[in-house]
């Protein structure tokens, strides 16, 4: 490691004003930042951490949807969004009792790792992720590899879920980091289904259009029968190929269609 400073406001506008600062770097849990730090792959001069900012923090119920806090723990996630039950079983298998008590759902999805659980569930749900400085729907937030709309210094201070009638998520782990290896979240609302798969693609997270349209007009897993994806552009590397990715990517949407009921 190296000497860096660390601030610790306590609302988000002293967080936005530390993040104007050069070389300043907004620190959530931490989960990713820290060991980047570590391997010096990146060397920001001030960490401006997240996690005193109680106005970021909290699980509650309003106009059919839940809003959760950035700064919201996964652990806190899983034990409060009962209104969701597949969101609050995402969040309660996400890495091991470390990361689900430090991880927070902000920090997740601004990292946007192509692997990671909580970007599914926003884009399948139809989240709108809220910034202090506008509101971005999933659909337009996530943009490639650990990419975002996200502009340099903008904090994400709540994710707003729509609730759907049925939904669930599935994942294949790879059983070390316990990241998705494959991970489908599946929810289906009163005009549609909206399918999400995480871990497979070398785009990151991205919307199964042809398995929508199927599940939208039968919601079952039968109606998935003969589709897939194709294995072009899927992640190939020691833990699996770009081919069994795409076949897993089909067996999970079963799953959580099953799964769902």
């Amino acid at each position: 490691m190296y000497a860096f400073d660390v601030t610790r406001p306590t609302s988000v506008a002293d967080a936005v004003e530390a993040l104007g600062q050069e070389e300043a770097q907004a620190l959530g849990g931490g989960q990713t930042l820290i060991p980047t730090l570590k391997q010096r792959l990146a060397s920001p001069s001030v960490l401006v951490s997240l996690s005193g900012i109680d106005e970021m923090k909290g699980v509650c119920s309003e106009d059919g949807a839940l809003v959760i806090g950035g700064g919201t723990p996964h652990a806190t996630v899983a034990a409060e969004a009962g209104a969701y039950p597949a969101l609050a079983a995402l969040a309660g298998h996400i890495g091991d009792p470390a990361v689900r008590n430090r991880g927070t759902i902000g920090g997740s999805l601004a990292n946007n790792d192509p692997s990671a659980c909580y970007p599914s569930a926003a884009l399948a749900s139809g989240a709108t992720i809220v910034t202090n400085a506008r509101e971005i729907a999933a659909d337009d937030y996530f943009q490639g590899l650990f990419d975002t709309a996200l502009d340099e210094g903008e904090i994400i201070t709540s994710v707003r879920i729509p609730v759907p009638e049925k939904a669930a998520y599935e994942k294949f782990e790879q059983p070390a980091s316990r990241f998705a290896l494959v991970g489908v979240f599946v929810a289906k609302f009163a005009d549609g289904v909206r399918v999400a798969v995480t871990g497979a693609s070398e785009e990151g997270v991205f919307r199964w259009t042809e398995a929508e349209a199927a599940l939208s007009a039968n919601f079952s897993a039968e109606a998935l029968d003969g589709l897939s994806v194709p294995a072009d552009g899927m992640i190939s590397d020691l833990h699996g190929s770009g081919a069994y990715r795409a076949h897993l990517v089909a067996v999970m949407t079963k799953r959580a269609v099953a799964a769902a009921g």
